[in-house]
């Protein structure tokens, strides 16, 4: 017996249960949990929404994301291995709620936004991957 195939990434509800899902496992991380709620402390109800729309434009084109979400990041107490957390809860989220091509060009673009960050704020040193 094969194990039920997990659906794709194809819609707005698909974009919003995997940011919820990612988030919920942010949040109880004690690596990254601290670092969203007690130093940025991180409005959850105006986050999220913008979050999905940041999500729809990478996946979809949707355009619906306007801003700039590097500045935001910049003052944060992070280091590499934030950013290591950070992909390996993206690319369990997505493993675990969904796979195909989109799921995987998200994990695809989820690394290179967390390399872009970590060059921008000289954490550089070799590339992330995928875990």
């Amino acid at each position: 017996m094969t194990a039920p195939t997990k659906p794709d990434i194809t819609t707005e509800e698909d974009i919003k249960r995997l940011v919820d899902t990612f988030y919920d496992h942010v949040n109880q991380d004690e690596l990254l949990g601290p670092v969203f709620n007690d130093f940025a402390k991180v409005d959850w109800d105006h986050h999220l929404p913008n979050m999905y729309k940041f999500w729809s434009t990478v996946l979809f084109g949707s355009m619906a994301y306007k801003g700039q979400p590097f500045p935001k990041h910049m003052g944060l107490p992070v280091e590499r291995t934030h950013f290591t957390r950070w992909i390996h809860l993206f690319t369990q989220t997505i493993d675990e709620l969904f796979s195909g091509e989109m799921a995987e060009q998200a994990k695809q673009k989820a690394v290179s936004i967390a390399n872009i960050f970590q060059m921008k704020m000289g954490l550089w040193a070799t590339p992330l991957t995928k875990s």
